[in-house]
């Protein structure tokens, strides 16, 4: 049964089934709009694949925001300039981020450990202040990249797309990328990008990037080049992330700034180590997390906690209201931080490492009072007996 669930068809069923029923499923706690979805499966994809280069060989990136960026900006460019199909834009905003990738990770990985993590910071940050000022022309500043009526759509003009007569908005071939039918487009990616992270995981190259986070050290002393295969990761990783900002732009076609800034490339590392660096599923459920958090307890405020509350006794009621409070509405970062730290101080490994314990302990619990099987000394004391 072990073998059963390891086996990659059946890790794919099981999470395929999962990510295209959440709409159902996560209904019951209030995250089934399409707009959060979306979110899920985008961020799902951001921190799957940041984990590729953080979870399995140890570099720590805080540069990964500029991919990101990256590739918003050249799918916004691609709807104004060849279609507002999808296609063209998610694989120029891949491979453009894959490029961006190759040149920084280049650069970068002359480094290691807290060097590397300044260095792709600090280009991090040399892109967001070009895309914020000096590359106006080509990002629009502050405004931020948007469609224009105006725009030559040189693809669509050849094959006769009738121009709408406000801004456009994105399709697959026809299909609007607007509501839940744009969340199982995102969905089908996560799914894709998650069965590629499950075969890099799983191949003698993932096991390499393993090697050089456990000791490179010691890889390097018996002539093994590691360099190739973390510029690899980076690479990978980093195309990742202009696949996740390609999908931003599909569901809102905006590029700004903003979405290259430290704090974005921090949020992916957090989202990683929250739910457990160098798992599956762990950069995936901490994405979830974290963007729950932002949408649903950002929104309450002290009316609407008193509703939740209502049934209790006025006197609890208050006391109850004015503790939780602080932590939702705009104070949601402070719940965030709480959950962090304790996720950090107790669980080290992540959320991850809490459903292994737990059903560990659930295992335990349901084996426990079974009758043993007996042993070939039981059975040999059994016969001396005799």
């Amino acid at each position: 049964m072990t073998n059963f669930f390891k086996s990659n068809l059946v890790i794919m069923l099981v999470f395929s089934g999962v990510v295209l029923t959440a709409p159902i499923w996560l209904a019951p706690i209030g995250a089934d709009y399409p707009d959060l979805l979306q979110k899920f499966a985008i961020f799902g994809i951001f921190a799957i694949g940041f984990n590729i280069l953080f979870g399995l060989t140890g570099y720590l990136s805080f540069g990964h925001a500029t991919f990101l960026g990256v590739g918003s900006y050249t799918a916004v460019w691609a709807f104004k300039l060849l279609s507002m199909n999808v296609i063209p834009a998610i694989l120029l905003g891949t491979a453009m981020a894959g490029v961006f990738a190759l040149v920084i990770g280049y650069l970068s990985l002359r480094r290691s450990g807290i060097y590397f993590s300044i260095l792709t910071l600090a280009f991090a940050q040399m892109s967001y202040s070009l895309a914020y000022s000096v590359l106006t022309p080509i990002t629009n500043g502050e405004t931020g990249l948007q469609l224009s009526q105006q725009d030559p759509r040189v693809i669509d003009g050849l094959f006769g797309v009738p121009v709408e007569a406000g801004l456009p908005s994105t399709n697959l071939f026809n299909i609007s990328m607007s509501g839940l039918s744009g969340f199982y487009f995102c969905a089908v990616i996560l799914i894709i990008a998650f069965y590629v992270s499950l075969k890099i995981f799983r191949s003698p190259f993932g096991l390499k990037l393993r090697a050089i986070k456990s000791n490179q050290t010691r890889m390097k002393y018996t002539g093994f080049n590691t360099r190739p295969y973390l510029l690899s990761s980076f690479v990978i990783s980093g195309m990742y992330a202009g696949l996740a900002g390609s999908l931003m732009a599909v569901t809102d076609p905006l590029a700004g700034a903003e979405r290259m800034q430290w704090t974005a490339s921090g949020e992916v590392v957090l989202m990683t180590i929250l739910g457990g660096a160098g798992t599956l599923l762990g950069p995936l459920l901490g994405a979830t997390i974290i963007k729950y958090f932002e949408n649903i307890f950002s929104a309450l405020n002290s009316s609407e906690l008193h509703k939740i509350f209502a049934d209790l006794p006025d006197t609890l009621e208050n006391m109850v209201v004015a503790i939780i409070n602080p932590f939702v509405g705009d104070g949601w970062h402070l719940m965030l931080g709480a959950l962090f730290m304790i996720i950090v101080i107790f669980l080290p490994g992540g959320v991850m490492e809490g459903l292994t314990r737990f059903f560990k302990w659930f295992k335990h619990i349901f084996s426990f009072g079974k009758k043993q099987p007996a042993t070939n000394s039981d059975a040999t004391s059994k016969g001396e007996a005799k």
